[in-house]
């Protein structure tokens, strides 16, 4: 019996609605909390992928992550290759190299096939070598910040996509699984959006170990000074997100409190590194939000 248009319809959107098998190339801190999450959202890890010489550390948390999944470790050379989306979850240094070793020896296949990589600051194009073999491409990265032995949550995060058309299409179908949200990002785009992520979290810890560093000079521990910092970090960023910067800016420099400015400049001379921090984030305030005394307070910040 001849099937309806409306009938092959619905075919043709089942088949694209369905969950490529997706293997999984390294087993560091992405890889470690991507793989439960994807299993999570009813996606099949066929392979966690491994260079022959990993470390033993990358094996038994390659053998930790497989258990849980129900997925097989394999090296590189030993890999089936027959998932539809490979997923490379290795440091940006080794993308490039593991995609053209993967390349090297992949099955032949009339099947669409997929490449992901997760770096925040190469291209997409680091995968080329599978690009050349028929496959598209793009690069995921998710805007979080993944530690050892603290599982974040994906619900919400941002991933940036950038890639060929076919590859982001299936990103987005993906991250919205995982119940985060995706934007695309322009190549010329992606080292500024690496720097911005950067500054989001890793130079954001910078920045708390400066402030332990002040609170030395206040007999604080660093310890003690985290506990006690915490209420009011957690109360400035909540006022950022819900109310803006300029809503959310207090004390001295709003005020143009000159004075108060001087006695902080004059103690920090005893750790440079930290006044050179104070001086310059002052500096970005005078210029981006509400301060009283602006001249002033720019001749003081020149000393």
């Amino acid at each position: 019996m001849r099937r309806t248009e409306a009938e092959k319809g619905q075919t043709t959107r089942n088949r694209g609605s369905r969950k490529p098998a997706i293997a999984i190339v390294g087993a560091g801190r992405l890889a470690s909390f991507l793989v439960p999450a994807l299993n999570a959202s009813g996606y099949t890890i066929s392979e966690i992928i491994l260079r022959r010489r990993a470390s033993r550390k990358s094996f038994w948390r390659a053998r930790s992550l497989a258990r849980k999944v129900g997925a097989k470790v394999v090296t590189i050379e030993k890999a089936a290759l027959n998932a539809s989306l490979l997923w490379f979850c290795v440091p940006d240094r080794e993308i490039g190299s593991a995609s053209a070793m993967v390349a090297s020896r992949l099955p032949p296949s009339a099947e669409k096939r997929y490449a992901f990589h997760s770096s925040g600051t190469l291209l997409s194009d680091e995968l080329s070598p599978l690009r050349k073999a028929g496959w598209a491409i793009v690069s995921v990265h998710p805007l979080m910040t993944f530690v050892e032995g603290r599982p974040p949550s994906l619900g919400g995060v941002p991933f940036a996509l950038e890639g060929d058309p076919v590859a982001t299409r299936l990103a987005q179908r993906i991250v919205r699984d995982l119940g985060g949200h995706s934007f695309r990002l322009s190549a010329s785009r992606k080292a500024a959006y690496h720097a911005w992520a950067t500054m989001t979290s890793p130079l954001l810890v910078a920045y708390l170990v400066t402030l332990e560093q002040v609170a030395r000079q206040a007999s604080l521990s660093a310890t003690v000074a985290r506990r006690m910092s915490a209420p009011i970090i957690r109360q400035t960023i909540s006022n950022y997100g819900k109310c803006g910067p300029a809503r959310s800016f207090s004390g001295p420099l709003i005020r143009g409190d000159v004075p108060t400015v001087a006695k902080h400049l004059k103690l920090l001379r005893k750790n440079p590194a930290t006044r050179e921090v104070y001086v310059a984030l002052a500096r970005i305030a005078l210029t981006y939000l509400p301060t009283e005394n602006r001249a002033e307070l720019r001749r003081l910040l020149k000393d």
